[in-house]
């Protein structure tokens, strides 16, 4: 009986131990990169494109969404750019959440560690692409440039997919670039009900928005909202 008391004994220490060390580890993580969310994977389920996680950060735990990934419980994650919706409904996992972030750069190593933090609204990268304008629509440049005159104009435009997330506030948010780029910008955000996938050439038919706020950061001077969808081409299959 006492040898078993005593195994039990060294394996509660055992685990005591390696929690107050894990805990250790996370704490410096979160020392060493300030403004970064270090989080500890609770809970997670896939659905559709995303993997929801249940996480712990500090002494509160909260739910967030990421593209889907492969992940374990206990795992420790990093991330800078979010979006919380409240009242989140997931029809994958028939769930609604009281509230979730959509977390936009999720890493399994630290992003940085040189005190700055991204802000969410940095343009992504321009891209090496020349698409064909549209004799009856809008390039890019032209957009940005002539944005005034075009609030609340329903107008076309032709661009390669360069990012795309589905299913976030009941729309798909589609990044395009055309190779055009206007004194303000070079990448248009497109909200539409119709898929995309990135690599795609697109072309979008939707009303011009001004100076648009989701919140947590999320601010757009420009862009497309309500937009019908139509796929020009497919990206070229790599052959190697």
């Amino acid at each position: 009986m006492n040898k078993v008391l005593m195994m039990l004994f060294a394996t509660m220490m055992f685990l005591f131990t390696a929690c107050d060390s894990k805990d250790k580890d996370i704490e410096k993580l979160q020392a060493d990169n300030p403004n970064t969310h270090v989080v500890e994977v609770v809970d997670h389920s896939n659905a559709s494109n995303y993997t929801y996680m249940k996480v712990k950060e500090n002494d509160n735990e909260y739910w967030i969404a990421v593209p889907q990934m492969a992940v374990e419980n206990g795992d420790i994650l990093f991330y800078t750019k979010s979006m919380e919706m409240k009242n989140f409904h997931s029809e994958s996992l028939n769930k609604t959440f009281d509230s979730v972030l959509f977390v936009d750069d999720i890493s399994k190593t630290p992003h940085s560690t040189s005190g700055k933090m991204s802000h969410p609204n940095v343009q992504l990268t321009k891209e090496n692409v020349k698409v064909e304008p549209l004799k009856d629509g809008y390039t890019i440049a032209k957009l940005f440039d002539g944005k005034e005159s075009l609030a609340g104009k329903k107008v076309k435009v032709k661009g390669k997919v360069v990012k795309y997330n589905t299913g976030i506030m009941n729309r798909n948010w589609i990044h395009i670039q055309d190779g055009t780029a206007g004194k303000d910008g070079y990448d248009l955000l497109v909200t539409s009900t119709n898929p995309a996938q990135v690599g795609q050439t697109i072309i979008a038919e939707g009303t011009v928005v001004l100076d648009k706020d989701f919140g947590a950061g999320y601010k757009y001077s420009l862009l497309l909202e309500n937009a019908e969808v139509e796929v020009s081409s497919n990206p070229v299959p790599n052959k190697n």
